[in-house]
């Protein structure tokens, strides 16, 4: 499975893989506070605690720049923790500015993600912030199911209490 498909697209968004040189341009998207607010993390829209977040998403080999129909940036999202023996991988770490919130953005850009995946894995599992409550909603909208709670620590940064959500291909 490539990590980092390029033709992930529709009619709402385009997924591109995210490169060095994407920071300044997704950090201008980032750096509102209000979109950290119910995030484990809450202090991500500061430029060195959002460095952080962009160094594990290069890392990750997973992760995507997502644009509207005008190219202009308006969020990231990843692939994660593949696990072919168990056929399963994550997909998170996904933000949106504020005026794709109750807009087909995330929900177009994580189907575009479960269609892709679901080619090669049988269960794709989601992290949400245990406050998170907008992304919780956003996860069972799409049809997960919640199964569990965990501690995560997500990279470079201490565990937190997280919701496990999951979804078989039978669900989409």
């Amino acid at each position: 499975m490539n990590l980092q498909p390029l033709n992930l697209e529709d009619e709402w968004v385009k997924l591109f893989p995210l490169k060095e040189s994407d920071f300044e341009i997704l950090y201008d998207v980032a750096k509102d506070p209000l979109i950290w607010e119910q995030h484990p993390n809450p202090d991500r829209y500061k430029k060195e605690v959002f460095q952080n977040y962009f160094k594990g998403a290069l890392e990750s080999n997973g992760a995507f720049l997502v644009k509207n129909t005008f190219n202009q940036a308006i969020g990231c999202t990843r692939f994660y923790d593949y696990f072919p023996e168990k056929s399963e991988i994550k997909i998170g770490y996904t933000f949106f500015s504020r005026d794709c919130w109750g807009k087909p953005f995330n929900k177009s850009t994580k189907l575009l993600m479960l269609d892709y995946a679901f080619q090669f894995v049988q269960k794709l599992i989601f992290h949400v912030g245990a406050n998170n409550i907008r992304s919780q909603k956003a996860m069972e909208k799409l049809g997960a199911v919640k199964i569990g709670e965990e501690l995560v620590a997500y990279y470079g940064e201490a565990s937190r209490n997280n919701f496990v959500y999951q979804m078989t291909i039978d669900q989409l």
